[in-house]
């Protein structure tokens, strides 16, 4: 069923009126939630700074020249250094040197002195680790120890969130297909709420870990699907906005992430405060009407007249027999026989040497897109100044980012818009490398300046996706880029963690990656103006046709009666975040 030809229902009833607007901001409050649960992690895996515990009651603590310290303050004197250790002495009268990983008992008791180079014989941490407290009272990395020997543990917390992400957008999109969105979209919005509650309760590390899978699964699954259901009952006039801004609800989830982690220090309490945000949606879900498209697809055609005649009285205009709308539909404007629907594998992609350079320089700025995202955002605990305000301020920074895409690729061009952003990440990452780290105010504006161009990059590549390829693969051009969109966020967190060897490497990685993809994205057409390609010859052309004055473009006679977009399915939605 050409959408097309559904622009006629819209026409009638309205693209963007009361009704729409209504259903758009419930939908969209849910994807707070989404970017909420996706973002938890910066805060609730959080490594403190800690110390092997001693295997005794401790009547003494000395850490280099002082001595007044208590045993759970000297968390926070310890520096970066593997070098610093708390020595302590027992109520017995052992002597015991503190490290993060590892203990020393000393063989001479007589002397306090902190410098001793005496003999002493190491020892393992079996009695676990004292952590500093100042900023967190615990995180998942605390409640079970994830140090030292454990520390990979730690590492999978988000990669393994990233996976189920994955797992759940292509498992959904399906569910969604067979069984229509609304009921999608009330199980995956009760799933996050239950099984965000669930990881605040787990009794151990790998009932936290699979609450924390499934809540991905389910994320995921709402936030396809809940795309796919907002832009069906949307006009074409509306779509590429509305679309575009649900981003920005996605970014209000990150603000509550910063806020609730500055109010609330206990993780299990901040875990279970961010899953009642998806209360209010869960209560309200079961009165969103079905999708008119998808009902008309399972041939329900009362059920789809009533929510016409619905969207038609919120909207205050007339409504339309869809009855007349069926007919023009199945007599089409080539003829009455329905065009029988190709398969199409990845292989179609590589059409030829110009298509798959195209297709292997978008999956590239998908990649790189998701990667920037999650590592700024990941990263900002590691800025200096305060954490909270950081990822706060790398929020805020997306919102005006999407509307700066909405204008600014209508002006100049989508082309245009994808690379400058691009470059001025890849600008923005390596300033961030020169700045001095006492200087931690400039690093985080800097940091903002490249959370905002790759917000704005992150937005607009969907769009220009869709634009670059014919009808026939271009829902599958978009769904394999939002594929290697999500490998890109999960190995995101790996790159955070590797921080820890050189505090840079994020930003070398992410900087690299979005220069040589906005050099690339220079090789690229403009697509502003053009009409979407119908055939793998016109999407070939586009390259020429930007060089070229009218009279060598290609006919466009027969493009607007042929073209029948593909529906929109939420399996190929790739919706990126």
């Amino acid at each position: 069923m050409g959408s097309r030809h559904f622009e006629w229902i819209y026409d009638h009833v309205g693209h963007f009126g009361r009704f729409q607007r209504v259903l758009y901001f419930i939908c969209a409050f849910q994807n707070i939630s989404c970017g909420i649960h996706y973002l938890a992690s910066v805060f609730m895996g959080v490594t403190p700074r800690h110390v092997c515990r001693p295997p005794g009651n401790v009547s003494l603590v000395v850490f280099h020249n002082h001595s007044n310290w208590s045993l759970e303050d000297t968390g926070a004197l310890l520096s970066s250094g593997q070098k610093d250790y708390v020595m302590v002495q027992l109520q017995n009268g052992e002597i015991w040197e503190l490290l993060r990983c590892s203990r020393n008992k000393r063989e001479n008791t007589s002397s306090l002195d902190y410098e001793y180079t005496g003999s002493k014989k190491e020892f393992p941490c079996v009695d676990g680790y004292i952590y500093d407290q100042n900023t967190w009272k615990s995180t998942a990395v605390t409640q079970w120890n994830l140090v030292c020997d454990r520390k990979w543990l730690a590492m999978l917390i988000q990669p393994l969130f990233m996976f189920g992400v994955l797992l759940g957008s292509v498992t959904f999109g399906y569910f969604s297909d067979r069984l229509g969105r609304r009921v999608v979209l009330w199980a995956t919005s009760s799933g996050m709420f239950l099984f965000g509650i669930a990881a605040a309760f787990a009794v151990d590390y790998y009932t936290f870990m699979a609450a924390r899978f499934f809540l991905a699964v389910v994320a995921s699954g709402y936030l396809v699907v809940g795309f796919v259901y907002v832009m069906e009952f949307i006009g074409m006039k509306s779509r590429t906005w509305a679309s575009v801004h649900l981003h920005s609800f996605f970014a209000v989830g990150t603000l509550l992430v910063a806020l609730t982690g500055y109010l609330v220090r206990t993780w299990w309490r901040y875990q279970m405060i961010l899953s009642t945000v998806t209360v209010p949606f869960v209560l309200c879900c079961w009165l969103l009407p079905e999708t008119p498209f998808w009902l008309l697809s399972e041939g329900r055609y009362e059920e789809a007249q009533k929510v016409v005649d619905i969207m038609a009285k919120w909207n205050r205009t007339s409504s339309c027999k869809l009855s007349e709308f069926l007919s023009l539909d199945l007599q089409g404007p080539v003829g009455n026989s329905p065009t029988e629907v190709q398969k199409h594998s990845l292989s179609h992609l590589f059409y030829n040497w110009n298509i798959a350079t195209r297709t292997l320089t978008v999956w590239l700025i998908w990649f790189t897109g998701s990667l920037g995202f999650y590592s700024f955002s990941l990263n900002s605990v590691n800025l200096g100044g305060n954490e909270y305000l950081n990822l706060f301020l790398l929020g805020v920074v997306e919102i005006p980012a999407y509307t700066f895409v909405c204008i600014a690729m209508d002006k100049v061009g989508r082309r245009t818009v994808l690379a400058s952003s691009l470059f001025c990440s890849a600008l923005t990452c390596g300033v961030v490398m020169v700045i001095p780290h006492k200087h931690y105010i400039l690093g985080v504006v800097a940091a903002m300046v490249g959370k905002f161009a790759i917000g704005a990059a992150f937005g607009l590549i969907y769009l220009y996706t869709a634009e670059l390829y014919p009808t026939i693969v271009r829902s599958l051009a978009v769904g394999s880029g939002s594929m290697v969109c999500r490998l890109a966020s999960i190995l995101a967190p790996f790159s955070v963690d590797l921080s820890s060897v050189w505090i840079f490497i994020p930003q070398l990685f992410v900087g690299t990656m979005a220069f040589l993809s906005g050099v690339l994205t220079l090789k690229l057409p403009e697509t502003l103006g053009k009409q979407l390609a119908t055939t793998w010859e016109e999407a070939a052309k586009l390259e020429s046709e930007n060089e070229s004055n009218s009279s060598k473009r290609l006919p466009t006679t027969n493009n607007s009666g042929l073209e029948k977009p593909e529906a929109m399915t939420p399996r190929d939605s790739g919706l990126g975040e």
